[in-house]
């Protein structure tokens, strides 16, 4: 006879449970170690009795060899147990874990989102801050995701992006607290996924509706005029100018950058500055735009260069000047 182990996952809503699963609960006494689990008003609805008890791993592996018993989720520690209470008997019951819910991708946010709401409300620290407290935070981990990604560092790329993600979810949780105020400012996480979403399905209609495009290049220019559309909609019909939204706060060599992207995109005829040494930056800038190169990433592996050098510069002086002490008697 078998042991059933009937597992969940705490991110999927309680009641919903795979067939198997609820086959398993009706082949046996169903018993469980915790008395709050989520699925228990949903299977007493069901007619399925489910007896709380504390977890006796020899007694349940003993049971089973008599008749089939359920048990209703059991963590790694538990499941180790059962093994060796099952594996000194003579004639052992068969154990089978049954999956009664699965993870869809990106179930683990929703733990962030658990997370981060407990530490909104339970850490003095991160009840206090803000979005401007915050806001040295969000660029700091946004320039480590940077480096990894130029050092080529995957490993340590997952750690940093989920350093980031959370500066998302608790700007996020901070704004839910203004739920209830009267100037509408407040929102949650799911107001942030919910606008991405939107504006991801909008701008790639040849993805989501019936547009037809021919390679990359022309889904960038349906993409600039989807943007154009949105901003003039936003404005009451004004389309504006193509470098509104431009964020200035931006390191320069970006600012540039980007500021003659979209120049090139509408046509526009001014003419970069020429004057002292900014306009001579904006010269190099424009350069490096003309060969396809972005300045930032290429100052910064030129900065990187440098430290090497200065690096090794620091190690050879310390080398000659240990080499020309005298040494100890």
């Amino acid at each position: 006879m078998p042991l059933i182990v009937v597992t969940t996952s705490p991110r999927v809503a309680p009641g919903l449970l795979s067939h198997r699963a609820w086959q398993a609960l009706s082949e046996g006494p169903v018993h469980t170690a915790v008395p709050d689990h989520p699925h228990l008003p949903y299977l007493a609805e069901a007619g399925v009795a489910v007896e709380v008890v504390t977890p006796d791993p020899a007694a349940l592996v003993r049971r089973a060899q008599d008749g089939t018993v359920v048990w209703l989720e059991a963590d790694e520690a538990l499941m180790r147990s059962i093994g060796h209470a099952a594996v000194v008997l003579e004639d052992p019951p068969v154990i089978e874990v049954v999956p009664g819910s699965y993870d869809l991708p990106g179930a683990r946010l929703l733990d962030l989102v658990a997370v981060m709401d407990r530490l909104r409300t339970s850490c003095p620290w991160d009840a206090e801050q803000t979005h401007e407290s915050l806001a040295p935070y969000l660029i700091e981990e946004a320039y480590e995701v940077l480096e990894t990604i130029e050092e080529g560092d995957r490993g340590a790329l997952r750690e940093e992006l989920g350093d980031l993600l959370l500066q998302v979810a608790f700007h996020a949780r901070v704004a839910q607290d203004r739920a209830g105020d009267p100037d509408g400012s407040g929102f949650d996480i799911d107001d942030v996924a919910a606008g991405i979403v939107d504006k991801l399905v909008r701008r790639h209609p040849h993805v989501f509706a019936a547009v037809q495009v021919d390679g990359a290049e022309e889904v960038s220019d349906n993409w600039e005029t989807i943007k154009a559309a949105e901003r003039a909609a936003k404005s009451g019909g004004d389309a504006g100018s193509a470098v509104d939204g431009v964020p200035m706060g931006q390191p320069a060599l970006s600012l540039a950058a980007q500021l003659l992207r979209r120049a090139e995109r509408v046509g526009s005829p001014a003419d970069p500055p020429a004057e002292g040494l900014g306009g001579r930056l904006f010269e190099l800038v424009r350069q490096a735009h003309a060969e396809g190169l972005d300045p930032e990433a290429e100052l910064r592996a030129a900065a990187r260069v440098y430290r090497d050098r200065i690096r090794a510069g620091e190690s050879a002086l310390r080398g000659a000047v240990a080499g020309q002490e005298p040494s100890g008697r």
